[in-house]
């Protein structure tokens, strides 16, 4: 199954400012996720005929999207592309929430990403599976856990009431 461009280009115009705010928060600005944003669709429009339907085009494209951001984030890092598994995912501004981003920062690696395409980038958990290549369950599970470690730690700082 060949995608058309313009399914594409359809899905980057529907979606472009989730990519952006999940992608800047993984690559560290706006800017930088503006960039990636830009280089994931290009990436996936010229790798169109590789995607064999078996998923969704989200999950595919999300998929391609992470991949980017963990190889700029490995290289701003000074990091060869294998030893950086996950991008480490972060408030763009955390000088804004201080708290929040304590708390954010604390979560496992794996659960912050899920929080922030949960949170973020809006998407489904089954979505968050496919973009992962993780079964729906441990994203479910995965983000309990961390809805659970971010009430209690943000309750302990009293910023729940």
């Amino acid at each position: 199954m060949t995608l058309e461009p313009d399914a594409i280009e359809r899905f980057y115009r529907a979606n472009y400012a989730r990519f952006v705010n999940v992608l800047a928060s993984a690559t560290g600005s706006y800017e930088s996720g503006r960039d990636a944003t830009q280089e994931a669709f290009a990436r996936a429009l010229a790798a169109r005929e590789q995607f064999r339907g078996e998923g969704s085009l989200e999950g595919w494209v999300w998929r391609i999207a992470i991949r980017v951001a963990q190889e700029r984030w490995a290289r701003a890092e000074g990091l060869s592309r294998a030893s950086a598994e996950l991008p480490d995912v972060a408030l763009v501004m955390p000088e804004r929430d201080p708290v929040l981003t304590e708390a954010l920062r604390a979560l496992p690696e794996r659960r912050r990403l899920f929080v922030f395409l949960r949170y973020f980038g809006d998407l489904s958990y089954s979505e968050i599976a496919d973009a992962c290549g993780v079964a729906e369950g441990t994203v479910s599970a995965a983000l309990a856990q961390s809805r659970d470690a971010l009430g209690r730690q943000l309750s302990q700082e009293g910023a729940l009431r």
